[in-house]
């Protein structure tokens, strides 16, 4: 489990806290869930992910996976954000190797991204979704404890978009991974998630938990039926009334 507890945070600390981005926040994240945090824009989002990244430190609290503190970043959690985190100058299984040297694992990890057929394409040769599935193949071959995706699906076109969120959630529901989604698309988290928690604006706070009561495994059409209607309506009405 990843636990964050009591967390304040602010970028330029005043005595009187009235500028905290997070105040006394708690999460807890479930080994093998997709847990989707949802919230506006501009509300900390990605402040709150470099903290448990371990990129920033927060003034107090602490950050914990499996019971043991965490103060820097570390291999059990890595990050897949917006921007395109390739290096572009080296082919695919180049950008593979920089994780790991072994070539079956590589190979593993490269055809369950369907991107083996790749492996001497460079990233200026790949379709934005297939970049974003070689991203996803290289944290999986890091094997980080805890996968964070920030608003990995926002510089793609709507068609892109659901065909990659149909894609990438397959592949870490086969991959067993630990996910943590930050997003402020209501119909990818409840289509990509176990568990969602809205979050209100700084300091984030969390408004509302919803179970995704929908199986799995989950195709695109799911976004049609009833059930999946109701629960991005139920959210919908939270995000307008908050």
């Amino acid at each position: 489990m990843l636990k964050l507890n009591n967390i304040n945070f602010a970028y330029e600390p005043k005595k009187d806290h009235n500028n905290l981005i997070l105040k006394d926040f708690n999460l807890d994240i479930i080994e093998g869930e997709l847990l989707s945090l949802v919230g506006p824009s501009g509300c900390g989002k990605t402040t709150l992910v470099n903290i448990i990244a371990g990129y920033l430190k927060p003034i107090s609290g602490d950050i914990s996976v499996d019971g043991k503190i965490v103060e820097f970043p570390g291999k059990d959690r890595i990050v897949i954000n917006q921007e395109d985190d390739l290096f572009a100058w080296m082919t695919v299984m180049d950008n593979m190797k920089i994780i790991s040297k072994n070539d079956l694992l590589i190979k593993k990890y490269l055809d369950l991204t369907n991107l083996f057929d790749y492996a001497n394409y460079y990233p200026g040769q790949l379709s934005g979704g297939m970049k974003k599935r070689l991203s996803l193949a290289r944290a999986l071959l890091a094997d980080a404890k805890f996968i964070i995706m920030d608003e990995p699906f926002a510089s793609l076109d709507h068609k892109t978009r659901d065909k990659l969120q149909e894609e990438v959630l397959k592949i870490i529901k086969e991959s067993g991974k630990t996910v943590l989604l930050v997003t402020h698309n209501v119909d990818e988290a409840i289509f990509m998630s176990d568990r969602v928690l809205f979050i209100s604006s700084k300091p984030i706070n969390v408004v509302r938990e919803f179970q995704i009561p929908i199986s799995y495994p989950r195709d695109i059409d799911v976004k049609e039926s009833k059930e999946f209607n109701v629960l991005k309506h139920d959210l919908k009405n939270i995000i307008k009334n908050t």
